[in-house]
């Protein structure tokens, strides 16, 4: 008789905690919960081995309402302390919960550093466009013109782009959802966990006490169809009520054509998430300048690429090293790189 015991199949309701939800009743952070709950036990992974680390804001208080370890630190530095964490322990499954204000403004210079060294962490950034905590500023995602409680005129600040800024900082893996499509958002999770680097998710969530229906166009059905592209790797750009629109390049520039005006699929776009300058293309299909034509907002996965993971190079150089001579303490405290000082 064997004595190797299977463990029980984990459920959604296994990553819910007894603590009250203390979001506002409507808030999109209450769908990227349920959906981040029904991931988790299909990764396989032990509840103690996985960890979620937030920052300040509203979505900060995700850490909460996972029953797994966490912990809910300093404002902008969440980043910071995942990355101590992952390096420490990188066996350990770490997701980072940021808000557009906490992880671009004050957290800002820690984002971009994470994104570069690439460790094996998962950030998922919940972009409301506003602050939500501190009741209604303008926020580094705000589109010009905001009128707030601190832009009583408008906002003249230009906003953050998102996945643009991830790009730009050599983010190994790119990505958009939003809260509305909780079909696509669980699966954007689970490509973020199956990759091997840091993973940056910016999630659209609408925040219907400040910025109510930011993002309403991309998620009301009247709507969506025609102002949203869904990006599917090695399948041409299409998007339409009737699949019928697609996008393709004229030189570098992106071009919506009809399908039923002498263009085929032949003639689009075919997606390609390891092409680098293709996704810096489509993140920029963002602000979509009357000028240059409509075109739709890309959801999905807009790059991923391979490199190592900071914590295995750490590694690998922490073992480098033991393997060498000791160092002559004496010999470096008397050596030539001294200064006197008169």
């Amino acid at each position: 008789m064997s004595d190797v015991t299977t463990a029980p199949a984990l459920s959604a309701k296994d990553f819910a905690t007894d603590q009250e939800v203390r979001w506002c009743p409507g808030c999109g952070d209450y769908s990227i919960l349920a959906q981040v709950q029904k991931v988790m036990p299909t990764l396989g992974i032990p509840k103690e081995d996985i960890v979620f680390i937030s920052g300040i804001g509203c979505s900060s208080r995700f850490p909460y309402y996972m029953n797994t370890y966490g912990m809910h630190s300093i404002h902008g530095r969440a980043t910071a302390i995942a990355s101590g964490l992952k390096a420490s322990r990188p066996e350990l499954s770490v997701w980072v919960v940021t808000g557009d204000g906490d992880c671009l403004s004050i957290g800002g210079n820690h984002t971009i550093h994470l994104l570069r060294r690439n460790f094996d962490i998962n950030v998922l950034m919940f972009n409301n466009q506003i602050y939500g905590l501190t009741k209604g500023q303008y926020s580094p995602t705000s589109e010009q013109n905001k009128v707030t409680k601190s832009s009583p005129m408008g906002s003249v600040d230009h906003p953050f782009n998102p996945a643009a800024l991830a790009l730009g900082a050599d983010g190994s893996f790119v990505a958009r959802t939003m809260d509305r499509d909780p079909k696509h958002m669980q699966a954007v999770l689970l490509r973020a966990h199956a990759h091997r680097g840091t993973s940056f998710v910016e999630i659209y969530q609408n925040c219907n006490i400040f910025n109510d229906g930011a993002f309403e166009v991309f998620t009301e059905k009247a709507s969506k169809a025609e102002e949203t592209l869904f990006l599917e790797q090695g399948k041409p750009l299409v998007f339409g009520a009737n699949a019928d629109k697609g996008i393709k390049l004229d030189g570098f520039r992106p071009v919506a054509v009809n399908l039923n005006e002498g263009h085929s699929k032949d003639d689009l776009w075919v997606h390609d998430e390891a092409d680098i300058y293709k996704a810096q293309i489509l993140t920029r299909i963002f602000d979509n300048p009357a000028a240059e034509g409509h075109l739709p907002r890309p959801f999905g996965v807009f790059y991923e690429s391979k490199r190592p993971c900071y914590e295995d190079v750490m590694a690998a150089q922490i073992e480098e090293a033991k393997s060498r001579k000791p160092a002559d303490l004496d010999k470096l405290l008397r050596g030539h790189e001294v200064w006197k000082i008169s």
